[in-house]
């Protein structure tokens, strides 16, 4: 029998994990909408903008593995199959047609924006659950996401 954190009452645990989960399925999504942009970059900045996608890529795998690792010391389940991300997530799919530098910068760049606006209304909603670790955890995460996006945006020539 799995160990849970019993330092919070059973329906605030509830709560927690589902809220975790549905940031754990944008977490997802966004990891696989920069590995989308990473796989199709074309143009003349393809080699900086694939190793910037694929730095994303990596740090929102290491988010995500953040959250599952929380909703488990809550006693839950971290559900990141592909059937539960597009049950659960909040973001927008990403559009297949990008292929130059600058769509892909324009896509990745809402995505981030929203997933960072998602995260710190996590963040709250932890808060009023009087769950102080949690709500830490995703304004960690919102912290990266404003870096990536700002890595992203940075990356966008001014004449595009």
């Amino acid at each position: 029998m799995p160990s849970k954190n019993t330092a919070l009452p059973e329906e605030q645990r509830t709560k927690l994990i589902a809220l975790l989960n549905r940031r754990l399925a944008d977490a997802i999504d966004l990891q696989l909408q920069s590995r989308q942009a990473y796989w199709n970059v074309k143009g003349p900045n393809f080699l900086s903008l694939r190793t910037l996608f694929d730095k994303i890529v990596q740090g929102v795998e290491n988010d995500a593995n953040l959250l599952a690792e929380r909703i488990v010391q809550l006693g839950g389940e971290a559900e990141g199959t592909a059937r539960a991300v597009t049950n659960r997530t909040s973001l927008d799919g990403y559009r297949l047609a990008n292929a130059d530098g600058k769509n892909h910068i324009d896509a990745l760049s809402a995505t981030l924006t929203d997933i960072g606006r998602h995260m710190r209304y996590a963040s709250e909603q932890a808060t009023e659950l009087q769950d102080a670790d949690t709500a830490d955890l995703f304004t960690q995460i919102a912290r990266g996401i404003d870096k990536w996006l700002w890595f992203v945006q940075t990356s966008k020539q001014p004449d595009s």
